[in-house]
Formats: C-alpha cells, sequence, structure tokens
C-alpha cells in the first residue's frame, strides 16, 4: 500500500513531528508510513485522513503490487 502523506503535509505545511502529534502516534511512526515500511491501522488511517480533510482512499492507494 502507498501514501501520499509527504505531499498533504507540505500542502499543509506540518513537520513529521506536528503531525504525529495531531494524530497521537510518534514521528518514527509516520516515517515509517510515509516510507511505505508500516502500514497503519484502520483507525489511524482515518485520523490521518481526517486531518488532511481527505478521505481514506485520497490519502491510501494500492500499487500493482498488492
Amino acid at each position: 500500500m502507498k501514501n501520499n502523506i509527504r505531499v498533504e503535509r507540505a500542502i499543509k505545511g506540518y513537520t513529521q513531528e506536528e503531525l504525529a502529534n495531531r494524530v497521537s502516534v510518534s514521528r518514527q511512526t509516520i516515517n515509517a508510513i510515509e516510507a511505505n515500511k508500516y502500514i497503519p491501522s484502520t483507525a489511524l488511517a482515518i485520523k490521518i485522513a481526517r486531518e488532511f480533510g481527505k478521505r481514506v482512499e485520497d490519502i491510501f492507494y494500492l500499487d500493482d503490487t498488492d
């Protein structure tokens, strides 16, 4: 599963730390999600999407290998 969190963070002007604080996780968790090394829980994916005012499908998507 891929994501565009880095792009959405840039649009909002958030650092990884700021986004992490807003969704109650560590900065390392945001880093791992952005690097596609960790797939978030459904609840965390919803929190992240809500923080950006987007649908989950607008933030997270499957690529051809999924």
